[in-house]
């Protein structure tokens, strides 16, 4: 069983959700039973007064059939364009309806791409922004796979790790950022943990 860099990226804080989510089910049925009354009360009243008789098991039923068409095309409606002013749409082609979209691989792809931009031409930046965020993935990783940190056992954390790896991780100040070709076999290295 191999764990990428990606099921690190992922948390399991949503675990409580399915709780919240049985509560949050029946919230909506008051005020739909209230929607209910009111409308057919005002069906019922409109209807007599121009002396038509109608079930009110018929108008019941049209009256949730109609909340309910009403609710599923809510649900399906695309989110309002943005404000003036706001930001640009975020969707994969420009001037899509998903204007709140975010894709999350795009996230966390921007999340290292725009430091490591900065590094290039800023090394300090490398050493200050993306080594933490190297060691931490290698932290998460150890403590994930062989329930240490390098923090917690660094005898063990060194033989796991590699010496290579572990001295990329331990040693600074940088002069300058690995290239890609190195910092891709970084993160293949952490990857084999």
């Amino acid at each position: 069983m191999s764990t990428s860099i990606d099921d690190l990226l992922s948390s399991e804080e949503y675990a409580e959700e399915p709780a919240r989510e049985r509560r949050g089910r029946l919230r909506w049925l008051p005020r739909a039973l209230l929607s209910t009354a009111a409308i057919v009360a005002v069906v019922v009243v409109g209807l007599r007064a121009v002396g038509l008789q109608v079930s009110l098991w018929i108008i019941v039923a049209g009256v949730l059939a109609l909340l309910a068409v009403r609710r599923f095309t809510a649900a399906l409606a695309p989110p309002p364009p943005p404000r003036a002013g706001g930001r640009a749409p975020a969707g994969e082609e420009p001037g899509t309806w998903n204007w709140g979209a975010r894709d999350a691989l795009r996230a966390a792809i921007n999340g290292w791409e725009t430091p490591l931009d900065w590094s290039a031409t800023r090394p300090e930046r490398f050493t200050k922004v993306i080594l933490p965020r190297l060691g931490e993935l290698a932290d998460e990783r150890l403590r994930q796979r062989h329930g240490v940190t390098r923090e917690s056992d660094p005898t063990r954390a060194r033989a796991l790790l590699g010496e290579p790896l572990w001295t990329f991780l331990n040693t600074t100040p940088r002069r300058r950022p690995p290239s890609p070709r190195d910092l891709a076999a970084i993160v293949a290295e952490l990857e084999k943990l």
